[in-house]
């Protein structure tokens, strides 16, 4: 089940949330960084830029974190790609988060690339195995053209029904593929597209150009109330990993097909099936999605 789950945005805004009540107006007294972190500075010059700095808010879009540097139109971006991992640590207090890991993290270990100190003795560790993730250093203006690039993003004012169908208008792709790009929609990846596409009755690999309208509808409200209810179950996890709360992402429980290949569907008892769809593993019930 491992490796095949990055954090997605339930995942990513759990993060946010949770590290917001933790690390706000923190001043950064040192940073470490190793060969591995990837940077769009030199080391020195990301240690020098951070350390007297505070984090006065943490921002998102899609599945990217958007630390606020004190000081004007200084921000710091976290990409946890497929195997990153954000984890908080004060005293015995831990908050984690991002890619789910089995077992009991050594902090700092192995995958370690960065750290961030702060006054009060706590600090922010940046683990990635697979090196995908970044940390980039950027103004008001590179954000700006950062942001740009996103699509649009499910339960953001900007998600209505009309935009929905203008993103998906003319496009040659599968529904599932035009799902997946984020410059159409910003933040759904793998396990919530075919969970949408189930809640919604329809086939992933069905082509964008043969959804009726009525299917187009199915499938916009579809994505609504499964991001909705997976930030509120704190997102997916698919492992022994738990939060400093002692709590799991409980999405888990309420999936419907993904990661349930062989199995019945819940609904009409047919067995779930999966298939590759541009590379990516596709989940879905041939009973009730057609």
């Amino acid at each position: 089940m491992g490796g095949s789950n990055m954090p997605e945005l339930p995942e990513v805004e759990t993060i946010r949330q949770d590290l917001r009540k933790k690390i706000l107006n923190k001043k950064i007294i040192g940073v470490k960084t190793t060969v591995k972190a990837r940077l769009n500075k030199s080391r020195a010059a990301f240690a020098r830029f951070l350390i007297g700095k505070k984090l006065v808010d943490i921002g998102r879009v899609g599945k990217l974190l958007i630390f606020v540097l004190s000081g004007k139109g200084n921000y710091l971006l976290v990409h946890l790609k497929m195997t990153g991992q954000l984890i908080y640590r004060r005293g015995r207090e831990v908050v984690a988060g991002g890619h789910s890991d089995s077992g009991q993290v050594e902090l700092p270990g192995n995958y370690t690339r960065a750290e961030f100190i702060f006054a009060d003795k706590s600090v922010l560790y940046f683990n990635d195995l697979r090196r995908f993730g970044y940390l980039h250093l950027v103004g008001e203006k590179e954000l700006a053209e950062i942001k740009s690039k996103y699509g649009i993003e499910p339960l953001t004012k900007d998600f209505t029904f009309k935009n929905f169908l203008s993103r998906l208008q003319n496009k040659k792709t599968s529904i599932k593929s035009a799902l997946l790009n984020q410059s159409l929609f910003a933040g759904i990846g793998n396990i919530y597209a075919d969970e949408s596409c189930f809640l919604a009755g329809i086939r992933p690999a069905v082509k964008v150009s043969k959804l009726t309208g009525v299917q187009a509808n199915k499938l916009y409200r579809s994505i609504e109330s499964v991001i909705r209810k997976s930030i509120n179950k704190r997102g997916t996890t698919f492992s022994s990993y738990v939060d400093s709360d002692g709590r799991i992402g409980g999405f888990k429980k309420l999936l419907n097909v993904y990661g349930r290949v062989g199995e019945k569907c819940r609904r009409c008892k047919t067995v779930i099936k999966k298939i590759k769809l541009n590379g990516r593993g596709t989940h879905f019930c041939p009973g009730c999605q057609k």
